[in-house]
């Protein structure tokens, strides 16, 4: 079968090139168990360009003057104490079992013996529960898996060519086709897509995707991960696209609630409580939370450490901290002045406080935006999302319009603005360099999920998402955003004057400029 991603005049050195492979390695993996991951590659691994090659455009490695790094010793990272005592807890709209677990620290189960529930998918608002207090084991490995830079489509991802890569080995990737949203994309393009829209390292993916399927090296993987390619066994989460967005939400999660102290403990499936290490970092404990939602605690403690997913890496791309760039985040970090996303004197709502970029698992990094003179809903509307600051347009697809502010054209590094919810029609066009105010496009429901027309806003810095009511303000022409508690609650605050955010139109979340 002739591979997709290679060209004709590519093809006899490929093929003499992946018989050298073969030959060398001699190796044929198999499955352990259907509890088990692959747990390796047989493909060829990509080595780091050293410190004086500068990387081409088709070069899987680090861009010019990044750092190398080694794992070292962390300062203890803060994190909460585990409850020693039972709480009480009254199901709220939107609960579920699963959700109430991870927020105390317990297993579902656990939650369900104590209060005598039967059908754990069943739940009342309003319904009292009993939360016990977690008995913990030992905690968890400090081994670190990955730096933090190779968690985030950051700027050591920039010059990583997907599709090369995929096409250099041998696996079922390579042959892969699925429809996404109406498009029929190649897996490589689902790779790349899931990548772009949670601002995940494709190289992680790629990892994770061998380490649960073997896709990367088996031309012909076992039925059962053409459908759960990740170990969700969801039958609303099948095919690849699905699998990947679910993997990057949930390593998006891991990474952002260890960045703002807010994770004790993982809990894996058959119930263990593993309080964490407080010396790992937060690409780290991505991995580990996001293992945490698949595996036992055997099978856990072994994916975590030197021989689990960290050894599959490296057999894929060289050692993981020779890609270290730190600090993502410069400690003396300033947001750049930036306005309000819409025209002088036009009316708009206010109608979502600090959430996700993109997900529920990314930073509570965007604010929404409706226009407040139109119907609520889905409807086309003629007012304007311009933009809060100089800077060129470097994506324009699927609802979304991302804006490099230092205009070294790509997404990966430095501060990027991210528009989403823009109208096909009248938007911007990649390459055009806007000043603040100018026209972006109009709101809509494009992109996402979205019940009514708006805009929703959000930044990133090197990468990563920036939380909107953090340590590093979200200021929108001397607006401050701040949050009150829950995901989508929040206020706008500029000296004496505050506006809350209000799903819909109504006086008090009115604000123009």
């Amino acid at each position: 079968m002739e591979n997709p991603l290679r060209s004709p005049h590519r093809k006899t050195w490929l093929l003499s090139l992946l018989a050298l492979i073969i030959a060398t390695l001699a190796c044929t993996r198999q499955w352990k168990s259907d509890a088990e991951p692959w747990g390796g590659v047989s493909g060829p691994s990509t080595q780091v360009p050293s410190q004086s090659e500068p990387p081409g455009p088709n070069t899987q490695g680090r861009p010019p003057g990044s750092p190398v790094h080694s794992p070292t010793p962390d300062a203890p990272h803060p994190i909460p104490g585990l409850r020693t005592e039972a709480e009480d807890y009254v199901v709220q709209s939107g609960d579920t079992l699963g959700i109430i677990a991870e927020r105390f620290g317990v297993s579902i189960e656990e939650i369900a013996d104590a209060n005598g529930i039967t059908d754990v998918n069943i739940l009342e608002v309003g319904q009292a529960l009993d939360i016990p207090a977690p008995e913990p084991v030992e905690t968890g490995p400090n081994f670190k898996i990955i730096p933090d830079s190779e968690l985030i489509a950051g700027p050591v991802t920039a010059y990583f060519d997907v599709p090369d890569f995929v096409s250099s080995l041998s696996g079922y990737l390579v042959y892969y086709e699925e429809d996404v949203e109406g498009s029929l994309l190649r897996g490589y393009q689902i790779v790349q897509r899931v990548a772009t829209e949670y601002s995940i390292n494709p190289r992680l993916l790629l990892a994770v995707l061998e380490y649960q399927s073997g896709w990367l090296s088996d031309p012909d993987p076992r039925t059962h991960t053409l459908d759960y390619t990740m170990g969700l066994e969801n039958t609303d989460m099948q095919g690849l696209y699905k699998q990947l967005a679910w993997a990057a939400n949930e390593l998006n999660r891991g990474y952002y609630l260890w960045r703002v102290n807010g994770v004790a403990s993982w809990v894996l499936p058959d119930g263990y409580v593993i309080p964490v290490d407080p010396t790992i970092n937060a690409g780290t404990a991505a991995l580990q939370y996001f293992f945490s939602k698949l595996y036992h605690r055997e099978i856990w403690q072994r994916t975590v450490t030197s021989e689990g997913f960290f050894k599959v890496y490296q057999e894929l791309f060289g050692y993981p901290f020779d890609y270290g760039y730190e600090p993502v985040l410069p400690s003396d970090l300033v947001q750049p002045p930036l306005q309000l996303p819409f025209e002088d004197g036009v009316d708009w709502a206010f109608t979502g406080g600090p959430h996700g970029g993109w997900g529920d698992g990314s930073a509570w990094s965007a604010l929404d935006f409706a226009p407040y003179d139109e119907p609520v809903g889905c409807t086309q509307s003629e007012n304007w999302v311009v933009a809060m600051a100089d800077g060129l347009i470097v994506r324009a697809e699927n609802g979304a319009v991302i804006q490099d502010l230092d205009g070294d054209g790509t997404e990966q590094t430095g501060w990027t603005l991210f528009y989403m919810h823009i109208e096909t029609r009248d938007r911007v066009e990649v390459g055009t360099r806007l000043r603040a105010g100018e026209r972006v496009g109009h709101p809509s429901c494009e992109g996402g999920f979205s019940s009514g027309t708006h805009v929703h806003i959000a930044r990133k810095y090197n990468g990563e998402w920036i939380p909107a009511d953090q340590n590093i303000p979200f200021v929108l022409d001397g607006w401050k955003s701040e949050g009150i508690g829950g995901e989508y609650q929040g206020l706008l605050r500029k000296g004496d004057h505050i506006i809350y955010a209000e799903n819909g139109h109504v006086p008090e979340n009115l604000i123009d400029r």
